[in-house]
């Protein structure tokens, strides 16, 4: 830790930060966030990172918590600078990624004449954040960073907000503050081992369904229970973090539609829940069952979120009596190269068959992700991130922190071009930073889903009007333009062969690029 000295309460918080190993900064700053600005101006430690966009400084934040196991910290202007990026703060929560947001606000003098900016900004934070905290002194700013990191790397990771008058970053003071010791998991019960090792051994239908963090060391121990078991596995829908591939156990993924949900949950007599609750329906629909677990299926919670998951996993294996079982791992198996027009399934196979080693895929593909899924199962082993809050417009700015924290890594974005339009300034991130992102466009050129979703909430047929509102061609988006524009290389792909062109190029040089696929 730096040596005790006088400073200003933003350069007291700057060292805070970078002693306890934050040291990436997102940053979208307004004029009272200035004194902040120089003191990341000052400390050589602290590596800053400008988004044009609020929604792009904390989805980046997002993508970098979920690899780097560790927070970035988020600079937003004033309440509404933190409104807009709530959308992925929402996400980010959801991921249970540890990020901390530094928020500036009016100086504490001058709250009380409600200019233009002034809003609740605690208000706004505490939606999206576990723990928000003001300083209201600069003597405070040092104590409150530490806190705020020890908050945001609680099990199993939340998001932690900072709200930083201007006058407490400016004032000058000697306070400073050592990292706080990291928060243990709470410890597991044994009583719901026990629990669900005997629900195991009934011989009765059994589903882990599990959330968080699915490593290979968690996937392999679910697996070796149910190897013995005959249990299955099931992840839910959307989780924030997947390690997958060759050499890894497989875990099945709930589908996204509640039928299909139930189709695959029918007949199961104990449900044990690994980190993550009941399934139900994303949406409630008309004359449609919301509640997923199956009629008469037990409920067993095996280990709550903020416990130690991997203890209790370990425990169960025991317990079971499948310290002796071996994992079943997927073989690797590279598909063959497909040819002709392009559609999502064939463009999924293509890029599985150039699949570099030890990626990292960011999935907000939508309807037409699908195939870059089911084709990569057999890949190289790889690391699989999802739209975990269902708030669209995380792909290109997740794909954007993921590439800070891990540069020595290839980063895949699989992004539907509806969603990318809520965030495509990622992109001028990207060629500002030289980042290794290659970004797959699935221009369908309209809101797919939400026209599947017209039909099963029970609305009237739609007319035109209806169906104008989820259609993206009139005018046509072009995102090899919008690329360029923002200095990222970029190619339209209609076939296969396109594609594949496309993408080895991509590959073969470093910095971000883009692949607009038609289809």
């Amino acid at each position: 830790m730096s040596e005790r000295k006088d400073r200003s309460g933003a350069e007291s918080l700057v060292q805070t930060l970078v002693d306890a190993d934050v040291d990436v900064c997102f940053a979208n700053p307004g004029t009272s966030e200035m004194h902040f600005v120089a003191a990341l101006d000052s400390n050589p430690e602290m590596r800053c990172v400008l988004g044009l966009f609020e929604g792009i400084v904390t989805g980046a934040a997002d993508g970098y918590g979920r690899m780097a196991q560790r927070p970035a910290v988020t600079l937003t202007h004033l309440g509404p600078g933190l409104g807009n990026g709530l959308a992925n703060l929402h996400n980010a929560k959801k991921a249970r990624t540890p990020v901390v947001n530094v928020v500036g606000d009016h100086a504490t003098f001058h709250r009380q004449y409600d200019a233009p900016l002034t809003s609740d900004v605690e208000g706004i934070a505490r939606p999206v954040s576990g723990w928000v905290k003001v300083s209201e002194s600069a003597d405070d700013v040092a104590a409150d960073g530490a806190a705020a990191v020890q908050a945001a790397m609680a099990p199993p990771g939340q998001v932690a907000t900072l709200i930083l008058p201007a006058d407490t970053a400016w004032n000058r003071t000697t306070a400073s503050a050592a990292p706080l010791p990291l928060t243990a998991p709470k410890p597991f019960s044994t009583d719901n081992v026990d629990a669900v090792a005997q629900a195991l051994g009934s011989g009765e239908s059994c589903v882990l369904l599990m959330n968080g963090y699915i490593s290979a060391e968690r996937a392999a121990l679910t697996d070796r229970i149910a190897q013995h078991t005959g249990a299955r596995v099931v992840m839910d829908t959307f989780v924030g973090r997947v390690q997958r591939g060759a050499g890894r156990a497989e875990v099945a993924r709930l589908p996204y539609f509640g039928e299909q949900a139930a189709e695959v949950l029918a007949g199961t007599q104990h449900l044990i829940l690994l980190s993550t609750q009941a399934p139900v329906t994303f949406f409630a629909y008309p004359d449609k069952p919301n509640w997923l677990t199956p009629e008469g299926c037990a409920l067993h919670t095996l280990v709550e979120r903020d416990e130690d998951i991997d203890g209790a996993l370990q425990a169960l294996v025991e317990a079971v009596g499948a310290t002796a079982a071996a994992a079943e791992l997927v073989p690797l198996q590279i598909p063959e190269l497909p040819s002709g027009t392009l559609n999502p399934m064939n463009l999924g196979a293509a890029l599985a068959h150039y699949f570099p080693e030890n990626a990292v895929v960011v999935d907000e593909g939508g309807t037409c992700g699908g195939g870059c899924s089911i084709a990569t199962r057999t890949v190289a082993p790889h690391d699989w991130l999802m739209l975990t809050g269902g708030s669209i417009g995380y792909g290109l700015p997740c794909a954007t922190g993921a590439a800070v924290a891990c540069p020595d890594r290839r980063v895949i974005c699989l992004q539907a071009d509806g969603g990318g339009m809520y965030t495509n300034q990622a992109l001028w991130t990207q060629a500002r930073e030289k980042l290794d992102v290659t970004t797959i466009i699935f221009a369908n050129q309209k809101y797919s889903i939400l026209q599947i979703e017209f039909g099963r909430v029970g609305a009237h047929n739609p007319g035109p009007k209806a169906m104008s509102m989820l259609d993206l061609s009139n005018p046509e988006l072009n995102w090899v333009s919008l690329a360029n524009g923002m200095g990222v290389p970029a190619w339209r792909v209609h076939t296969v062969e396109e594609f594949v062109s496309a993408l080895q190029a991509s590959l073969a040089t470093s910095g971000p690029s883009l692949i607009e696929a038609m289809l």
